[in-house]
């Protein structure tokens, strides 16, 4: 028998991801072009899940990218397509934003150019931030006990729920 605590299963959390990505073409109806950048693994499986209800109703360009980094020491920060990202609108995009360090980090590349719009997404997010990050479109909010963590099981290109321990 399973101890996890789900927050989230399969099905709500799809319906979350949907909401957002509608939240995302409502935001962004003016653009022409739509970078989304997931933070490997889960943030680019979640990327690629916001890619593709984004498609349904979005007319202009998708493009999705991962960002690949060591979430406790970021020094070094990669993407999988060097692109150039001046007046283009960028969607960072993670499984759970905790302190906000990651995203502050996975804005480096950014900023070495002048993007017109920089949004960020996450499935859930914490409320103990420590780094000035606002997520833009959160699928769920959560207050949890600094000793708890989250985490987003995926398997392949499927999420499967979340789950606090």
């Amino acid at each position: 028998m399973s101890t996890k605590k789900y927050i989230l299963s399969g099905e709500v959390a799809a319906k979350k991801l949907r909401r957002m990505a509608l939240q995302v073409v409502e935001n962004n109806y003016n653009e022409s072009e739509l970078v989304l950048i997931g933070i490997k693994d889960n943030g680019l499986v979640i990327a690629n899940k916001i890619a593709a209800y984004i498609k349904e109703v979005f007319k202009g360009k998708i493009e999705v990218i991962e960002l690949t980094l060591d979430k406790k020491h970021p020094s070094v920060i990669e993407l999988s397509n060097e692109i150039n990202f001046n007046g283009k609108t960028v969607i960072l995009i993670d499984d759970v934003a905790n302190s906000g360090k990651t995203a502050l980090y996975a804005l480096k590349p950014l900023l070495e150019q002048y993007p017109r719009k920089i949004q960020t997404l996450v499935l859930v997010s914490r409320t103990h931030k420590a780094f000035p990050i606002e997520v833009d479109y959160v699928g769920l909010s959560l207050s949890t006990t600094l000793e708890e963590h989250i985490y987003v099981e995926v398997v392949g290109d499927e999420i499967l729920g979340a789950w606090v321990e």
